[in-house]
């Protein structure tokens, strides 16, 4: 038995696995309600009563008619009448994405997420459980039994080729890439196919002359790192394969914290923008306090009904974990770089300059000397009674008529952050 499992692993080198759930948001939905929606075309959109939303994802019966992400909701239903509009529930996704990776987890401790619905898995020195494609079975038939989900998973030899080989079939497929595998199966696709590889990046490659990932894999290095710099290196190391990138268990600190939220219909001018504004930076600095940090700057996110975005930021004179702090400089942001007459569709508020707040010496002056200790009072003692009673347990007067501020306190559809500090993986014992 040992034998047969043995000669499935290297002897130097690595085996890793890309877990990729398949249209995650429309499968959860299915598997909450499959009499509802299993093998009918679905899409989960925002806005579904104005018909001004975006796909976020569909199921594949629904691709196959033709629907896609990012098409608006009000095409999709002309193109398939038939659709199914679900509105979000992410505090539903994270559940199911907690619960996926605890049975990847089960597999090896040197688990990576990268997103709500994917992570990679180094099973290198899980050779007790079997060889690399019998762990990928199991894992994809016990996501099925146990969450009725369906996954695609890739076995490769490192990250990158991993990544590759979860995209070869979906849904529901289990593929391998191996190094010697990449010349035959890769190198006849279009640049742009290759993972870690943007639209700008393929169309200046184009115009280089280097179309497809083989052309990119013979490039000559110093063309390429005169052209696009150090990334030229990674790009012909790419083209060939070849990816150092260890799996990391841990979750690096976050470079920023941010909300945004699309609003059900366009508003204009601080006013209508300050109750919006109050309620994101309420929960910015709530999950800064969770994490016990502190943020030395605020950045503004602004998008129109053209999605148009723009972005301007500013620093603050001492780090805070206050929302009151966030919430000033957010309107003074938007006052000084929006006029009152255009339209807003989307805000959006991140705080970055992120460091522990032990590690913080914060400068204040007499009053403000006086005042943070009942401040730091008030935040705790709201924090508590809103993890045990809910997000409208305590609410600001500004908070309390707004339909937007209503909006992002639903737990299950509050704006459009996903961010791994979200995330709650099993670390030991821990969750």
């Amino acid at each position: 038995m040992n034998e047969r499992v043995d000669r499935y692993y290297p002897s130097s080198g690595r085996v890793i696995l890309h877990i990729d759930m398949n249209a995650f948001y429309c499968s959860v939905h299915e598997a909450e309600n499959p009499d509802a929606y299993k093998g009918r075309p679905t899409a989960v959109a925002g806005s579904v009563e104005l018909r001004k939303g975006i796909i976020v994802t569909c199921s594949y019966p629904a691709r196959r008619r033709g629907i896609s992400t990012g098409m608006q909701v009000q095409r999709a239903l002309r193109i398939c009448p038939e659709l199914i509009i679900i509105k979000p529930d992410f505090h539903l996704y994270r559940r199911y994405s907690s619960a996926f990776m605890e049975i990847a987890y089960n597999y090896s401790p040197l688990l990576e997420a990268v997103s709500i619905d994917e992570c990679y898995l180094d099973i290198t020195g899980s050779r007790q459980f079997g060889t690399p494609p019998e762990i990928a079975e199991e894992i994809q038939r016990r996501i099925q039994d146990e969450l009725g989900l369906p996954c695609s998973v890739g076995i490769a030899p490192n990250k990158l080729l991993a990544k590759m080989a979860s995209d070869l079939k979906k849904p529901n497929g289990i593929s391998i890439l191996r190094l010697r595998d990449v010349p035959s199966v890769l190198w006849d696709r279009p640049c742009g196919e290759m993972f870690g590889i943007g639209g700008k990046t393929a169309e200046k490659l184009k115009r280089l002359g280097i179309l497809s990932i083989g052309q990119l894999a013979a490039a000559d290095e110093n063309m390429l790192r005169e052209v696009f710099g150090v990334l030229g290196t990674w790009l012909k190391r790419a083209a060939n394969g070849l990816d150092e990138a260890p799996v990391n268990p841990e979750r690096e600190a976050n470079k920023s914290i941010g909300h945004t939220t699309t609003l059900p219909g366009d508003i204009t001018g601080i006013g209508e923008a300050r109750p919006v504004l109050l309620s994101l930076s309420d929960q910015v600095a709530r999950r800064l306090r969770r994490q016990k940090l502190v943020a030395s700057g605020v950045q503004l996110t602004v998008r129109t009904p053209e999605m148009k975005t723009i972005t301007r930021s500013s620093q603050l004179d001492v780090p805070t974990e206050s929302a009151e702090d966030v919430y000033k400089a957010a309107c003074s942001l938007f006052r000084k770089h929006w006029s009152e007459d255009r339209p807003v569709r989307l805000l959006g508020v991140t705080l970055y300059g992120l460091m522990p707040k032990d590690e913080s010496a914060i400068q204040l002056d007499l009053f403000e000397y006086e005042r943070q200790p009942k401040k730091e009072l008030l935040n705790k003692t709201m924090d508590m009674l809103r993890n045990k009673f809910g997000e409208n347990a305590v609410l600001t007067a500004g908070m309390l008529n707004d339909p937007h501020a209503a909006l992002l306190r639903n737990h299950k559809e509050r704006g459009t952050s996903l961010q791994k500090d979200r995330l709650r993986l099993p670390q030991g014992d821990e969750d």
